[in-house]
């Protein structure tokens, strides 16, 4: 009896210390009734039941609270922890406390790229040749009762993909990938789900899987000709209706889109990439949506569906397993049929709690390989190459992750009508602990280069915009009156309106082409705005008319940094590829990197036109 009661308070006290959001659902607050008129609705006789929806979504790849390519536990500014294994310990302490047969367990989407021990099972050991994908060994431990599709889950292409549904003990919905010439769903669009409620029947739970229609262009290469993706509410607006009519009582919604109104892509899809807002505006019927793909927190969010006047519960939990949604819907029996009356959501935090024994038994093995296939090596570099000094000089460092970047982007144009445009690239000092060493190299060795999720996207600028660009960049620098010596310290880092605590050194890009030299001096005696100088591609001075291709991450594309026009620019490559894979892979590819045979000294400080002399 004693040691009953005391797992029971711990239980409890592990619950509240994981809820960093929303309603205190481990508290004793009411839940947010979903309309006036469904919160005064009698009940009768039976008594409320109280399902609950645990989510997570974006784990890529993520088991454990590991960092793979720092080969070290996983640490962040916030101290968030990662991983399926500390995700488990959530979940099943949720449903040791509510009843595991009330609780059902979503996924969001993104789940098998975004790591090591994700790629190794796409292209090293691939699951298509019958290694079992770590993923779905941890997810069906688990107990998943459904995931959707993410966009990632097509980087690897369709026999990848279906292997791993066939590894599952879960179904993976996608309402909105569908078969590319009769428009059916090529997966499961939903299941409906039957939960047994105590002294009653069951109550049906439909299970609705979207995904962004991104898709279409990131991984137009996987896709073309076999899939296409049709609109979010589009497609809901057809299946929700179907989902009723089969006798779901409450509808849940695993969306891969986020919350807020938004496209990466412009107007180059008739669909938004996220979408998961106007879903609960505009559909009916929906009770609560399960938000991913834009890595945010949302513990709970209320919007209202303009055709009900209903409150629909929106929950994001993080991403890579920092966070578990848990939305409870307390439902009460109107007519003989089962409805919302209330709902509430909060996320439970992954670094509060030990990583699930279980789960992390299981998956050991394939994690142990990896950590074997990281260290391993993968190439030769016949000089090494540091990042300590990028920020006030050209480096190899920085052209070798310039080159990488700029070819994908001009093979990816073969064919297209930007073919032969000349194409440059930027890449920022990130990681100033950053080196190659000569030698032999290894995959971590590579990754430290680039340490950073970012994804590689190929955007049209003029040669006005390639100067503009430039002289943001350039902002970076604190002015001076003489060409020194300075300290690094005294040149770098400025302080501006948008960066009161200086400029990071992420917002400073170094720009470089791929056929020919960009070249250019920064005069750093000058104010902001008007210390480009000497501009030129190949030898010729940049035109302001001249077009060029620029291969940028997806960070700086979107907004990042706000650097002048590329978030406008008209995209003509984005296939959602990890630029640190990109890089990986090259050196995987030529087996040899040779700094000489592409570094080359193109963009340097100056001070009224003399060379700026900086010494550590």
């Amino acid at each position: 009896m004693t040691d009953t009661t005391h797992s029971t308070a711990s239980r409890r006290q592990l619950l509240t210390m994981a809820a960093v959001g929303g309603a205190g659902l481990f508290a004793a607050q009411p839940a947010h009734a979903t309309s006036p008129r469904s919160a005064g609705a009698k009940a009768g006789p039976d008594k409320p039941f109280r399902l609950t929806v645990l989510g997570t979504t974006d784990l890529h790849g993520h088991v454990y609270n590991w960092d793979y390519f720092g080969n070290k536990e996983y640490d962040d500014r916030s101290g968030n922890d990662i991983g399926v294994a500390k995700a488990a310990t959530l979940v099943k302490a949720v449903r040791e406390e509510r009843g595991a047969a009330s609780c059902l367990t979503l996924d969001a989407g993104d789940t098998i790229q975004g790591t090591p021990l994700a790629y190794y099972y796409a292209k090293i050991e691939p699951i298509t040749e019958g290694a079992e994908h770590p993923m779905a060994t941890a997810m069906n431990a688990l107990g998943y009762d459904a995931a959707a599709l993410g966009n990632h889950e097509y980087n690897y292409g369709m026999d990848v993909l279906r292997a791993f549904e066939d590894q599952c003990d879960h179904p993976l919905l996608s309402a909105n990938s569908v078969d590319w010439d009769t428009g059916e769903p090529v997966f499961p669009p939903y299941v409906l789900k039957r939960v047994k409620i105590p002294n009653d029947k069951t109550v049906t739970v439909g299970i609705l899987g979207l995904v962004t229609p991104g898709v279409a262009i990131w991984d137009a290469a996987n896709v073309e000709g076999k899939v296409r993706f049709p609109g979010i509410v589009e497609q809901a607006k057809v299946m929700v209706p179907r989902m009723k009519a089969g006798g779901a009582d409450v509808v849940v919604v695993s969306c891969h889109s986020g919350a807020t109104p938004s496209s990466s892509y412009g107007d180059a899809l008739p669909y938004p990439e996220n979408a998961s807002q106007q879903l609960a505006e505009e559909v009916a019927d929906i009770d609560a949506i399960l938000v991913g793909h834009a890595h945010v927190e949302i513990p709970q969010r209320f919007v209202t569906n303009k055709v009900t006047g209903k409150d629909v519960l929106l929950s994001e939990p993080l991403y890579w397993g920092m966070r578990v949604s848990v939305m409870d819907l307390d439902l009460v029996k109107v007519r003989g049929r089962w409805s919302v009356a209330s709902a509430g959501a909060t996320v439970l935090n992954a670094n509060t709690v030990p990583e699930d024994a279980q789960v992390a038994a299981l998956v050991r093995p394939a994690h142990e390989k990896v950590l074997a296939y990281v260290n391993s090596v993968i190439g030769t570099c016949t000089q090494a190459m540091s990042a300590a000094t990028s920020r006030y000089e050209d480096t190899a460092a920085m052209d070798f992750i310039n080159l990488v970047q700029a070819q994908a982007v001009k093979d990816a144009l073969a064919g297209t009508p930007q073919e032969g445009t000349p194409v440059l690239s930027i890449a920022a000092p990130f990681n100033k602990d950053a080196a190659i060493p000569a030698g032999e190299v290894t995959v971590r060795d590579v990754a430290g280069l680039y340490i950073y999720d970012n994804t590689l996207i190929g955007v049209t600028l003029t040669g006005a915009q390639v100067k503009d660009y430039l002289e943001k960049s350039a902002t970076y620098f604190r002015q001076v009156s003489s060409a020194g010596p300075f300290t690094p310290d005294q040149v770098t880092n400025a302080v501006t309106p948008t960066a009161p605590n200086g400029t990071p050194d992420y917002n400073y890009d170094i720009m470089g082409g791929l056929d020919a030299d960009l070249t250019y001096d920064i005069d750093i005696a000058a104010a902001p705005g008007s210390r480009i100088t000497g501009l030129a591609y190949g030898g010729a001075p940049v035109a302001a008319g001249d077009s060029f291709v620029i291969a940028i991450n997806n960070y700086r594309q979107s907004g990042g940094g706000n650097f002048p026009h590329v978030k406008d620019a008209p995209v003509v490559y984005n296939r959602q590829v990890e630029i640190r894979q990109l890089l990986i892979d090259w050196v995987s590819a030529q087996g040899q990197i040779d700094p000489p045979s592409f570094f080359s000294v193109d963009w340097r400080l100056t001070a009224n036109g003399t060379p700026v002399v900086i010494t550590d």
